[in-house]
C-alpha cells in the first residue's frame, strides 16, 4: 500500500506539474489577445448553450454515426471521472468507495456501460478514419491537412484508459476490494477470470493496474494539452464565449482595444482589422486553440469543394501555428521584425495566401457545422478589412465595385434615376414615398439594388409587388431615395465605405419612419442580403426595423387567405429549391419558401445539400463582383446538383442566387444539358398560380 501510494502521488505531482506549466502558458497567451467585452453577457443563454452543445452534443449529432460515437466518448470522460476518484481513493484505502453512492450497483453498471460504449466508439472512429483517410480520398477527405498521426495517438490513449480501467477493476474484484457486488458486469467478469490466480497475485495485479490507470491518465493529460486535442478542455469555454445571435447573425463592428472605432475621428493607435496575429482578440486566439481538425467545416465549404485553396479548417490551423510561433514575442509585448506576413503569398512565407482569403463567400457553412463554435467568417472578414483599408491589397475587380458604390450608390454603377424602371407597364400603381408615411401604410418595400437594376431580379420585384397589390397590403417604395445598404462593401472588407453608406441609409429610413416605434417600422425585401443587413447590422448604427423576406410575408398572406393559389388539376411541375445562404444559415428562414412551393401545387425535390447544409451559389462575400478563376465555378457545382434532381424549375428566393444559377444553367444548356429547365423566384411561381384560371396559364 505504501509503495503504490508513494508512486501514485509522485506520478501525479510530476504529471500535474507538466500540465500546469502548459496551462499557465496557454492562459497567458490567450489573455494577451485584444479585449472582447461582449463575451460574458446573457449568462442564461450561455449556460443553455453549454448544456445543449457541450453536454447535449447538438452539432456533433447532426452527423449521426460519428456524432453518436463522439457523444459516448464525451460522456465517457464525464462518467469515468468517478472511476478516477475511486482510483485515487484506492491509493489511500484499498477498499475505498465513493461516499453514499460508492456501493450502488447502478453506478457500477453505468461506469462499465460507458466504458464499453467508448470502446465501440473507438472502433467506429477507426473505421471512419480509414475510410476517409487523405491517402485514399485526397482533398475529398475532411481529414485532409489534419494531423492524423496525433489523432491515432489519441485513439490509442483512450483505448489505454479503457483497458487499464477494466484491468484495475477486475483485479480489485478478484482481490475482494471492489466496491460493487453487482451492476459492473464487465469488471466483475474480468475479476472472475483473474480469481483463479490467487489472492496474492491479484493484489499485485490490482496495484499494477491502478498505477497503469493513473499513469495513462496523466500522460494523456499532457498529450492533450500539447496537441490539437486541447479542445477537450477549451471547447466548453469557447462554446460559453460564443456569439449568441439566432442563426449566424451580423458581422461584428470594428473595434480597437475593445472599443468601437470612430470612423469620423479614429484614434492614432487604432488597429483596423487584423494585420498580424497579435491583433486578434482573445476569443479569436481561443478559437485557434480550440480547433479539433475534424474537417466538418472543410467538407461543407463551397470553395474547397470546387477546387479552391480555401479550407476554413486550414485557415484556423495556420493561424494557430502562427500564434504559437509568435507566442514569445506576444507574451513579451515586443515586435518581431522577422515575423511572417499574416496575409501574403505562400511562397513568400505568408500565413494566409491571398487566394485563400478572397475565395470565401461568407456563406457561413463552416460556422454552422463547427462543433466547437469557431467563428471562421469573422476572422476572414477581419483580415480582409486590414488588407483593404490599410494595405489597399484586394482583387482588382473590387476597385470597380467600391467606385460604383461611392459614386452611384449601387454595385452596378447605374444612375439612381433608374431605380423605378421596374414599375413601367406593370399594370397597376406602385405607391412611391412622397415625404410622409401615411398611417395605413404597413410596409416599406425595400427593392434593393438588384431588384432595381438587374433584369432577372426585376421580375421578382414585379411579381412580389403584384402579389402585395392583389392581397391589399399597403406599402410604399422609396424609389430614388433608396441606396445600397453597404453589404457588399462590408463583406469585401471596406468597413469605412460600409459605415458611410449605412449611416446615410439609416438616416433615410429613420426619417421615413419618424414617429413610429421600432416594432411598427416594417420593411419587406426580396433580397436576403438587404434583409440581413437592415435587420441585423443596422442596429449597430441605431437603425431598428422589423424586416421580413418576401417569402415570409407572402406565406403569411397565403395562410391568412389573402392570396389563394389555384393548384393544377394534375400533378404540378417538379421543382427543386435552392436555399440562399443569407436567408437560410444567416437568418434561419427555411420553411416559408418551401410552404409557398407546396401551396402552388408544385412537387418539391430536395437537392442532397439543402437547408442548413445547402451549397452556396458563389455570389456571397462580394464574390458576385470577382472573377472565379480557380477550380470549378461554384454556381456550376450547384446547378449540376439541381439538374441531377430532374426538376423542371430551379426555385430560389435571392436575386444574387438567381443570377448565379441562371448563368450556370445557361452554360450547361450550351452543352445540350437541361435544355427545358429554368430558374425562377418563389414569388413568380406563386403569382402564376394566384392568377391562374386554368391549368395552361402562362408563366410569369
Amino acid at each position: 500500500m505504501l509503495v503504490r501510494l508513494i508512486l501514485g502521488l509522485l506520478m501525479t505531482v510530476v504529471g500535474l506539474a507538466v500540465a500546469g506549466k502548459r496551462v499557465a502558458f496557454l492562459y497567458r497567451l490567450i489573455k494577451a489577445g485584444q479585449p472582447d467585452t461582449k463575451r460574458s453577457d446573457e449568462l442564461g443563454a450561455r449556460v443553455f448553450a453549454q448544456v445543449r452543445e457541450v453536454f447535449g452534443q447538438r452539432k456533433l449529432l447532426k452527423w449521426s454515426v460519428p456524432g453518436l460515437a463522439h457523444f459516448f466518448t464525451f460522456w465517457g470522460f464525464v462518467i469515468l471521472a468517478s472511476v478516477y476518484l475511486e482510483a485515487y481513493g484506492a491509493l489511500f484505502d484499498e477498499k475505498f468507495a465513493i461516499p453514499w453512492i460508492g456501493h450502488w450497483g447502478v453506478l457500477g453498471f453505468l461506469q462499465d456501460f460507458i466504458a464499453v460504449a467508448v470502446a465501440v466508439s473507438l472502433g467506429v472512429f477507426t473505421i471512419i478514419r480509414i475510410r476517409n483517410a487523405p491517402e485514399r480520398k485526397d482533398r475529398a477527405s475532411r481529414f485532409y491537412g489534419s494531423h492524423t498521426g496525433g489523432a491515432w495517438l489519441i485513439l490509442l490513449m483512450i483505448f489505454n484508459v479503457v483497458w487499464t480501467m477494466f484491468f484495475f477493476r477486475g483485479a480489485s474484484a478478484a482481490s475482494g476490494n471492489f466496491p460493487y457486488d453487482s451492476g459492473a458486469y464487465v469488471s466483475l467478469g474480468v475479476g472472475n477470470l483473474l480469481e483463479p490466480l490467487g489472492h496474492s497475485t491479484t493484489e499485485v495485479l490490482e496495484t499494477v493496474g491502478l498505477l497503469l490507470h493513473i499513469g495513462v491518465m496523466l500522460v494523456f493529460l499532457s498529450i492533450v494539452l500539447y496537441s490539437k486535442h486541447l479542445h477537450i478542455f477549451v471547447a466548453p469555454i469557447n462554446v460559453s464565449a460564443k456569439r449568441l445571435p439566432d442563426a449566424l447573425g451580423p458581422l461584428l463592428p470594428m473595434e480597437s482595444g475593445g472599443k468601437p472605432i470612430d470612423f469620423e475621428d479614429p484614434g492614432e493607435d487604432d488597429t483596423f482589422g487584423r494585420g498580424k496575429i497579435g491583433d486578434f482578440t482573445w476569443k479569436g486566439m481561443l478559437d485557434f486553440a480550440t480547433c479539433t481538425e475534424c474537417g466538418r467545416c472543410q467538407s461543407q465549404c463551397p470553395a474547397w469543394n470546387t477546387g479552391k485553396p480555401l479550407s476554413p479548417k486550414l485557415v484556423i490551423m495556420n493561424l494557430r501555428d502562427n500564434l504559437f510561433e509568435e507566442a514569445p514575442y506576444i507574451l513579451a509585448g515586443t515586435e518581431h521584425e522577422g515575423a511572417r506576413p499574416l496575409v501574403g503569398p505562400e511562397d513568400d512565407g505568408g500565413v494566409i495566401d491571398p487566394d485563400v482569403l478572397w475565395s470565401c463567400t461568407t456563406c457561413g457553412a463552416c460556422v454552422e457545422q463547427c462543433p466547437v463554435d469557431i467563428e471562421h467568417v469573422d476572422h476572414i472578414v477581419d483580415m480582409r478589412r486590414y488588407q483593404v483599408m490599410i494595405e489597399s491589397a484586394f482583387p482588382t475587380e473590387l476597385g470597380g465595385l467600391f467606385k460604383n458604390l461611392e459614386t452611384k450608390g449601387n454595385p452596378w454603377g447605374q444612375n439612381n434615376s433608374e431605380r423605378l424602371a421596374w414599375t413601367k407597364d406593370i399594370g397597376f400603381d406602385v405607391p412611391v414615398f412622397d415625404g410622409e408615411l401615411a398611417e395605413d401604410v404597413e410596409y416599406v418595400y425595400w427593392v434593393g439594388c438588384a431588384g432595381a437594376f438587374d433584369d432577372q431580379a426585376r421580375k421578382t420585384v414585379r411579381a412580389t409587388a403584384e402579389l402585395l397589390h392583389i392581397a391589399g397590403v399597403k406599402y410604399v417604395v422609396l424609389g430614388k431615395e433608396e441606396s445600397c445598404t453597404g453589404d457588399p462593401a462590408r463583406r469585401a472588407g471596406n468597413e469605412f465605405l460600409f459605415q458611410m453608406m449605412a449611416q446615410q441609409t439609416a438616416e433615410t429610413l429613420n426619417a421615413v419612419f419618424e414617429g413610429r416605434e421600432p416594432r411598427l417600422r416594417k420593411i419587406v425585401t426580396t433580397c436576403p442580403h438587404c434583409l440581413n443587413t437592415l435587420s441585423r447590422e443596422y442596429p449597430q448604427l441605431d437603425g431598428h426595423y422589423e424586416v421580413v423576406h418576401h417569402t415570409q410575408l407572402l406565406n403569411r398572406l397565403v395562410r391568412g387567405g389573402q392570396l389563394t393559389p389555384v393548384k393544377p388539376v394534375e400533378d404540378g411541375p417538379k421543382v427543386t429549391y435552392h436555399d440562399p445562404c443569407y436567408l437560410g444559415r444567416h437568418n434561419k428562414v427555411y420553411t416559408p419558401p418551401r410552404e409557398l412551393v407546396g401551396a402552388t401545387g408544385a412537387s418539391l425535390t430536395e437537392m442532397p445539400r439543402h437547408a442548413d447544409r445547402a451549397l452556396c451559389c458563389g455570389a456571397g462575400g462580394a464574390r458576385m463582383w470577382m472573377e472565379e478563376q480557380i477550380g470549378k465555378r461554384i454556381n456550376l457545382e450547384r446547378v449540376d446538383e439541381a439538374i441531377a434532381t430532374d426538376a423542371e424549375t430551379i426555385v430560389t428566393g435571392c436575386p444574387f442566387c438567381r443570377v448565379m444559377l441562371t448563368d450556370g444553367l445557361v452554360q450547361r444548356q450550351s452543352e445540350q444539358k437541361a435544355e427545358n429547365v429554368d430558374v425562377r423566384d418563389v414569388a413568380q411561381l406563386l403569382l402564376e398560380r394566384v392568377k391562374a384560371t386554368d391549368t395552361s396559364a402562362p408563366k410569369v
